[in-house]
């Protein structure tokens, strides 16, 4: 039987694909190409189509024997959703919808979700635990907490059972360095410093050093793109075993500070990258770290590389020797 991949070929998705071709498992790949990239991919069935070309997407499921479903395909710039939250609606919320249905008449009751930690909103407490309270505070989080409520009522109604992964800042790329991260624009921290010893921008912005952190910049907790990929497939096999539906935080249960992470990329680019402090961006909490505590006991997930070091390293190797992206 196969596995679907929705937005395969996009940043944590192909990652994720290539992971679960190394676990032998038979793959295919839907995916419109939006911000994804065909090239970051090797699988014999690939399907440039929209989820929410219902006709389409069902001609898939009918050709091949589908056991569950990887579900990516989303759009997930924050700043951009408070822009066009029509779009991240339809795409998002509307997308699942049509997923859920083609899923449930063809049979298919397996998904895992790639949710975010965004479904939080302003945390009450650190570390955060599954059981906190969601409330978020854009329109993208917002998206994807009223994707994971579809999957709770499709539960209770047609028994499709889901995991929903809610992960934090995903990082790094694959270690051999023929993969990786290439969004445009790009919004996220370590590829925006590695843009300067790149030649790309003269220096990095940090935006805020008033924080009630230990140096005064933002704290976030960053995790390996491959740790995310084999949580991806130690969800499904846990729906494999289980057949129950579950919810997960993915993270390290550590953070590092803005400061840190430029100070890292110096030593390892070997690169002065210069930084300059400016205002606080509106909605930026000071500290955001995840519990994993749950997926690891549940799930017995253990994150291999949880060092900055090792992020940015293999990060760094994709962008040096990839300048351009795919």
């Amino acid at each position: 039987m196969s596995i679907l991949i929705t937005g395969g070929a996009g940043y944590i998705g192909s990652h994720t694909v290539r992971y679960f071709l190394d676990q032998n498992e038979d793959v295919i790949i839907v995916d419109n190409l939006q911000s994804g990239f065909k090239e970051s991919v090797t699988v014999d069935y690939f399907y440039n189509i929209d989820l929410r070309d219902k006709n389409e997407l069902d001609k898939v499921f009918k050709c091949h024997n589908i056991e569950a479903v990887i579900h990516f395909a989303a759009n997930s710039l924050v700043g951009e959703s408070m822009e066009k939250p029509y779009e991240y609606y339809h795409n998002n919320v509307y997308g699942m919808m049509c997923l859920l249905d083609v899923m449930k008449e063809n049979s298919v009751d397996k998904i895992v979700f790639s949710s975010t930690a965004a479904v939080y909103g302003e945390p009450k407490q650190i570390p955060i635990t599954e059981e906190d309270e969601t409330n978020p505070s854009n329109t993208y989080g917002e998206t994807k907490l009223a994707m994971e409520k579809m999957m709770k009522w499709f539960d209770q109604a047609y028994g499709t059972k889901f995991v929903s992964l809610r992960y934090f800042n995903a990082a790094g790329a694959h270690e051999s360095g023929n993969i990786g991260e290439n969004h445009d624009p790009e919004t996220h921290l370590i590829p925006l410093i590695l843009e300067v010893p790149l030649g790309k921008r003269e220096k990095i912005y940090v935006f805020g050093e008033d924080y009630p952190t230990e140096d005064g910049t933002c704290v976030r907790d960053y995790i390996h793109v491959i740790d995310l990929a084999s949580a991806h497939y130690l969800a499904l096999e846990y729906l494999r075993k289980e057949n129950t539906s579950n919810v997960f935080n993915l993270g390290n249960g550590s953070g590092y500070s803005v400061r840190e992470v430029i100070e890292v990329s110096r030593k390892i680019t070997e690169h002065l990258i210069p930084a300059e402090v400016k205002d606080r961006r509106a909605g930026d909490p000071a500290v955001l770290i995840a519990s994993s505590e749950k997926a690891q006991s549940v799930l017995g997930w253990q994150p291999k590389f949880h060092s900055l070091e090792k992020i940015i390293k293999d990060a760094w190797n994709w962008h040096r020797d990839n300048p351009s992206g795919y």
